[in-house]
């Protein structure tokens, strides 16, 4: 085991990299380009959003390691201590042919201005190794967070089809996630104690970051930056001291205890809404329009939560299901219903010193139906002019219970409580659910931005209620929305 005096180690290419004491906010990309001279890896939006800077991170998981796509622009490079490397460079040793992933976009013509290219060849890379013959469609959602504006789409995703045809190259095979001599040189790297050196610090226990967290209150909680990353790249903002949740054991977990889907707040967004949807396949959808694979490999589901914007994703179908928030302070502890937990723009119900430390999801109940919407321009990696989400139980034809919330529509995601009111005891008709949509206009206030105006954003909101209704009332006429729709 690694003491816990010693500075930031990684694995890259074979090698521990001693990288020592940085500056907290020095980025992975950053390190890579000036420090390694790795320019294969390039910056293109510096915001987690092209994918020009996607590299892999491996990370021990019990026998094996678990290699994921992330973006290297807004990851902080002391997050990935302890853990594996690999850049672009990686995939072909000096001497050793392309690899697979590298051959099949050459063959396939998947490339012009190349700029892009090396994003695509480790999104493609980290997929190679998991599955053993992509499709289509698992190609693409690999792909929904890098852009090319020169080849276009479809030589790149032939490429990542064919990337599996080519022979097993002598490095980095499918093999790999279970090699005996990467998993034990990783593990050797694992700490005892909390890595902390100025500005930074990893605890390794629930206790230990508790403890430093209500000492320090105005440190800022890190886990994979996907937002705070921002912060330094486009803001250009001196960040406060750094407390990195990643490496507290008691947080990584997502379980289901009980009658509740638990979260911990180290757990990422792929792993929790993975878990999630394990009860409610009905989220698939959300959980892969949730930004790209890089950010929910990197970003967590409690730091979504915690950060409390009001078009997370989601915040809306968790305050639906009645999700609580379990907080921690010291030695104290506490639980809040979700929706409790915001109480203006950017503003929760925190105390200082306190945080997040899991979530739970109440488990699907007989009789209840549950879905969410996003509406937004695009469908991959974008943000929502609109979230709803419904979880509403009907019996004997007739609404016992709703609990419906929207995110888009004010300044924190919340429940529709004046539309909820109309539904409960009605039937489960047109009629009820026109009354509901009247009632949304009570509920909200909807702003006009960039991305939907007030009224734009009203109609949509009521309409995506009469598309539930559509979708659980067991009509076989179709409705049209427009015609309850409320202007």
């Amino acid at each position: 085991m690694a003491s816990a005096a010693t500075g930031i180690r990684f694995v890259l290419d074979g090698q521990v990299v001693e990288a020592g004491e940085i500056a907290p906010a020095t980025t992975v990309l950053q390190y890579l380009r000036e420090q390694l001279g790795r320019t294969g890896t390039k910056e293109g939006c510096a915001e987690g959003d092209c994918g020009a800077c996607t590299v892999v991170l491996g990370e021990l998981d019990g026998e094996r390691i678990d290699y994921r796509a992330i973006n290297s622009c807004i990851r902080f490079l002391p997050t990935i201590d302890g853990k594996e490397l690999v850049s672009v460079e990686s995939l072909q040793p000096k001497g050793a042919s392309l690899h697979p992933v590298q051959q099949a976009l050459v063959d396939c013509h998947a490339s012009q201005c190349g700029f892009c290219t090396p994003g695509f060849v480790m999104s493609l890379f980290a997929l190679y190794l998991q599955a053993s013959k992509p499709g289509p469609e698992a190609v693409v959602h690999a792909l929904s967070g890098n852009l090319c504006r020169c080849t276009g789409y479809r030589p790149i995703v032939e490429a990542g089809c064919r990337m599996a045809e080519y022979p097993t190259p002598a490095h980095w095979s499918v093999k790999e996630p279970r090699s005996a001599e990467r998993v034990a040189r990783l593990r050797s790297l694992q700490r005892e104690g909390t890595l902390a050196f100025p500005g930074f610090a990893a605890p390794r226990t629930l206790e230990e970051f508790a403890r430093l967290y209500e000492a320090s209150p105005h440190s800022l909680i890190v886990a994979g930056a996907t937002d705070v990353g921002l912060w330094v790249t486009k803001a250009l903002k001196e960040l406060p001291p750094m407390l990195y949740i990643g490496e507290v054991e008691e947080l990584r977990h997502a379980t289901t205890q009980g009658a509740d889907i638990v979260i911990g707040a180290a757990v990422s967004l792929a792993d929790g809404y993975g878990e999630i949807v394990k009860h409610y396949p009905m989220l698939a959808e959300l959980a892969e329009r949730f930004a790209s694979p890089p950010v929910r490999h990197s970003g967590t589901l409690v730091g979504n939560v915690a950060n409390g914007s009001p078009i997370g994703d989601s915040m809306p179908i968790l305050i639906a299901l009645g999700a609580q928030v379990h907080l921690r302070r010291g030695n104290q502890s506490r639980s809040l219903e979700m929706e409790d937990l915001y109480l203006a723009y950017r503003k929760t119900a925190m105390q200082p010193g306190e945080f997040i430390a899991s979530v739970s999801v109440p488990l699907p109940v007989a009789g209840r139906f549950v879905a969410t919407y996003k509406v937004s321009k695009r469908i991959d990696q974008d943000i929502s002019a609109v979230c709803a989400a419904f979880a509403i139980e009907v019996r004997d034809g007739r609404v016992a219970a709703a609990r419906i919330a929207f995110g888009g529509m004010g300044p924190i995601p919340q429940r529709a409580r004046k539309a909820e009111a109309a539904l409960v005891g009605a039937a489960w008709s047109r009629a009820g659910i026109g009354a509901a949509m009247a009632a949304l206009a009570e509920d909200f206030t909807p702003l006009s931005d960039m991305r939907a105006s007030a009224a734009y954003r009203a109609r949509v909101a009521a309409n995506l209620l009469h598309r539930f209704h559509l979708e659980h009332s067991g009509t076989s006429t179709p409705l049209r929305v427009e015609s309850l729709a409320v202007g």
